[in-house]
């Protein structure tokens, strides 16, 4: 039997008015969207640091900082997709994603198979591979105030 390693993302980024609200890769309609140094994408920070955790590599700031001009803007599915290449440089292959995104609105259930598509590919593995939720704050807190997004995500990854 292989070695079998269980990581553990979480990621928040503040919403802005009139911004461009990225999630799992697919733009959502939405009046605010979140803010970053990249695309501020909070589902796909969340597994990629769930990924690097798995494998011992740290977490995401360490390897694309936001104060690289380099990141700046960038498609958070590139920065997924160069993870994978980090893990698989040490021997390990993604048996599976389960992930929670936490924000009032918009409703991202339609959105569920897109991203599911989008994050399948950027990190070559199925979508049968992949689960994503969502749930509200109740109105509590910055979420409920609509002021922030909450991803968190786990994962397993193997050695042969």
């Amino acid at each position: 039997m292989g070695k079998i390693k269980v990581g553990f993302g979480f990621d928040v980024h503040q919403l802005r008015e009139n911004h461009p609200f990225v999630l799992g890769g697919v733009n959502l309609e939405h009046h605010a969207g979140a803010y970053g140094h990249s695309d501020a994408d909070v589902l796909l920070h969340a597994i990629c640091d769930a990924l690097l955790g798995a494998a011992n590599l740290r977490d995401i700031g360490f390897h694309f900082s936001n104060t690289d001009n380099r990141w700046k803007g960038i498609s958070s599915l590139l920065l997924l997709q160069q993870v994978v290449v980090l893990i698989k440089e040490k021997g390990f292959s993604i048996g599976n994603i389960d992930a929670m995104v936490c924000l009032e609105a918009p409703k991202i259930n339609p959105h569920i198979p897109a991203m599911k598509i989008h994050i399948a590919k950027a990190a070559s593995i199925s979508e049968e591979d992949i689960s994503i939720k969502a749930t509200t704050n109740e109105q509590l807190g910055f979420i409920g105030r609509e002021e922030g997004v909450v991803a968190y995500a786990v994962c397993l990854i193997e050695r042969d």
